[in-house]
């Protein structure tokens, strides 16, 4: 009996040395970067273990070996490779090693994931809706009416669709105003705020962006790209005040509200000028758009580099940031970049172009929340029009700007790991 309990002390070992895991590089050998985040997001729906291996790898992710797993990665056209314990053993090690900027974050569940978004066909599409059907990462559409009958409290993660939260529609009315998707838009709009109990549009995106950050503050995470940013901290800036001009809301705006608007009430951006113009397609100085081309920018230039970030210390701005190159393609959009010397000391850079002093991309924290800003419409359409037919990610698999949207989706996962912050 000794003997046969010591031959099964060793078969266990033996087949413990070669228990196996699957190893999703995230570097330039992977096939399909953006299906990649698509699985991880299935494994913590399945409740699988799964580690996000940031700085390693270009933010590799490991996975216990399973059948159904390695069948998903085949179905979704995802590399991966198949390690052995004592290899996965040897890779945490490296990663431990306090001299190595890298660490292993433990991902613990799925984030419910809603898409603040019109129900209606816009003229323009969405990066974040489009990357999210491509990897095939599940999602809800709330509005206006959904945010004033309080439906954020489901969700863990919010994305802001391209959207004006001044009122202004966009400012579109210079170009647009007779274009039969301007005018539902108008239309549809002053019927919700109607509905709800508002006596204008502007009014009723102001409860929304409020009822918003109340979200972030009770612990939500959220994330906005092109006008969706700007236009929101600038409508909190503006509370109390009338800055829609009267082609917007019927009445007149107040001339003097660039002297009272309260920069505190926003997240990220301060010490701003309203463009009081309603025929000019921009919101305020905070927006490059309309400067950029003066500093001799072109697509060749437009780049951005991503900070790099202490892995074991500041694993929050680390999992935003990873990716398999730290410089970016600069994308237009009605919000093309952030000017820097408007954006608030304690707002974290993410990413910027130096040489043309301005930011692309911007986190913060507010109470047990976080949100993340990214300037731009489509990190894979340059200049995107009104009208224009949306992007086909499945031609761009691999795409370092998508990829800046799925880390957003992904790191509320690892909520408990921001603690280390």
């Amino acid at each position: 009996m000794r003997r046969l309990f010591v031959v099964i002390i060793i078969l266990l070992s033996v087949v413990k040395g070669f228990a196996s895991f699957i190893l999703i590089p995230m570097d330039d050998s992977q096939k399909n970067h953006l299906k990649a985040y698509g699985l991880a997001y299935w494994a913590l729906k399945g409740e699988l273990e799964i580690h996000w291996l940031t700085n390693y790898r270009g933010g590799s992710f490991l996975i216990p070996n399973a059948k159904p797993v390695s069948n998903e990665c085949v179905i979704r056209g995802i590399s991966y490779e198949t390690i052995s314990d004592a290899q996965k053993n040897s890779i945490l090690a490296d990663i431990a090693n306090p001299e190595v900027n890298q660490d292993a974050i433990k991902l613990e569940k799925a984030p419910r994931i809603a898409v603040y978004s019109p129900k209606g066909k816009q003229p323009w599409d969405d990066a974040v809706t489009l990357v999210l059907k491509y990897a095939e990462i599940p999602y809800d559409v709330v509005y206006d009416e959904e945010i004033f009958l309080d439906k954020l409290k489901d969700y863990d993660w919010l994305h802001l669709h391209h959207e004006d939260f001044t009122g202004q529609y966009g400012k579109f009315y210079a170009q647009f105003n007779y274009a039969a998707w301007y005018q539902n838009e108008v239309k549809d709009n002053e019927a919700m705020a109607k509905k709800l109990g508002f006596t204008k549009t502007s009014l009723m995106k102001l409860h929304s962006a409020k009822k918003i950050k109340d979200f972030v503050f009770n612990g939500g995470f959220l994330f906005a790209m092109c006008s969706a940013t700007d236009s929101y901290d600038i409508a909190l800036a503006a509370e109390g005040i009338d800055i829609c001009e009267s082609v917007f809301d019927h009445d007149p705006m107040d001339k003097n509200a660039n002297s009272k608007l309260d920069y505190s009430k926003g997240f990220a951006f301060e010490n701003y000028k309203l463009s009081m113009n309603p025929m000019e397609y921009e919101y305020s100085t905070i927006d490059t758009y309309g400067s950029r081309r003066n500093f001799g920018m072109t697509q060749k230039t437009d780049l951005f580099t991503l900070f790099e970030f202490s892995a074991k210390w500041d694993p929050v701005p680390t999992m935003l940031c990873q990716n398999h190159t730290n410089t970016i393609q600069g994308f237009w959009g009605q919000t093309a970049a952030f000017d820097k010397k408007y954006i608030k000391k304690n707002v974290l850079i993410l990413g910027e172009a130096k040489a043309f002093g301005e930011a692309r991309y911007i986190h913060g924290d507010h109470g047990k929340g976080t949100w993340t800003f990214y300037s731009g419409h489509d990190p894979e359409d340059y200049e995107h029009r009104v009208e224009e037919p949306p992007t086909d990610l499945s031609l761009h698999p691999n795409s370092p700007g998508y990829r800046l949207i799925l880390n957003n989706i992904l790191f509320p996962a690892a909520k408990k790991k921001k603690q280390k912050t």
